[in-house]
């Protein structure tokens, strides 16, 4: 539900003024002097606060409607039992809500993305994220999502049919290659067998990861959710499949020390990525009312841009049908 502030007919985000960021910020207990600059975010939207001491905190305004109150709290109750057992998770100093928005409020912690040619960079980030699961594995969400089929693939599948987002002459086309490419995934799922659910960080890509000389520290767990551990490990790997092996057997050599990881999952590392891929499209359609969006993603709904993703789902079909990446 938009804030009651917001002007008809416009984005609820459109409420979101300094005014309010700032104000915000003071209520939490942290007195702004006046400056801020938006961050790079698209989901919700993130802003630098600079305070009368001249220090300065991350303030982050979910977007409406994606999570509830529970489920904010619950992510923010994970990123601070992690900080709690010393594994570098910046979690939020302060949880609440202006003006109509949910917002935490975060330190501010610099770094740069990690260089992942380098395997001792990847063994480190390994090993904190098998910290990270470990502790996942020790409890359940209660009211955050699991990754699956359903959500991640079938769901934005339908409302990008339901929509008419793919051009009508590539449609086909796109619905033989995501029906392919779902049923492939499911027997990746079902070749797995059944495979632990646990707490995962749930967008570990490198842009989540900053570094700096003291090593790797971790932000946004915005997606997580419960599912299975390779979800946090496959977005380190690139590249052809030796080089991914060697990757990944350098992550191994990390995560292993704090987590086992269940072998029979490496059989979910395409299938994964395919999930995401399909789940990718969803998102982009469905946050277009959003002016952000057709601003930094012009590309989005070209004719180009869905010729691309057939032929990356007959790709992925592809890497489906051959055997389990092995480190």
């Amino acid at each position: 539900m938009a804030p009651a502030s917001a002007p008809a007919g416009t984005h609820s985000y459109a409420a979101l003024t300094p005014e309010v960021v700032l104000d915000a910020c003071d209520g939490a207990g942290f007195r702004a002097d006046g400056r801020l600059a938006p961050l790079n975010s698209y989901e919700n939207r993130v802003y630098q606060v600079w305070l009368e001491d001249g220090s300065s905190r991350v303030l982050k305004f979910y977007r409406q409607g994606r999570w509830t109150h529970e489920q904010i709290e619950e992510e923010h109750a994970f990123a601070r039992e992690l900080a709690g057992r010393e594994i570098p998770v910046v979690a939020p100093l302060h949880t609440g809500t202006h003006a109509g928005f949910l917002f935490a409020l975060y330190p501010r912690r610099g770094g740069r993305t990690p260089n992942l040619d380098d395997p001792k960079a990847l063994e480190w980030i390994g090993r904190f994220i098998g910290r990270i699961h470990a502790v996942g594995a020790a409890a359940a969400f209660r009211t955050r999502p699991t990754l699956d089929l359903k959500s991640f693939g079938h769901e934005p599948r339908a409302f990008l049919l339901e929509n008419d987002f793919v051009p009508p002459d590539l449609l086909q086309a796109w619905k033989a290659a995501t029906e392919q490419a779902l049923a492939a995934v499911q027997r990746c799922f079902v070749t797995a067998g059944r495979i632990k659910s646990i707490r995962l960080h749930g967008d570990c890509h490198p842009g989540n990861i900053l570094w700096t000389d003291d090593g790797p520290h971790f932000v946004d767990l915005d997606d997580a959710r419960m599912g299975p551990a390779m979800q946090d490990l496959w977005m380190l790997l690139s590249g052809e499949r030796a080089a991914m092996s060697r990757q990944l057997s350098h992550v191994l050599a990390g995560y292993e020390d704090f987590a086992e990881l269940d072998r029979r999952e490496l059989q979910l590392l395409e299938a994964l990525r395919t999930l995401r891929l399909i789940h990718y499209s969803g998102w982009l359609a469905r946050r277009w009312d959003d002016p952000a969006f057709p601003a930094a993603f012009p590309w989005f709904n070209t004719q180009r841009y869905w010729q691309d993703r057939i032929l990356e789902l007959r790709e992925q079909i592809a890497l489906m049908e051959e055997p389990p990446l092995a480190p």
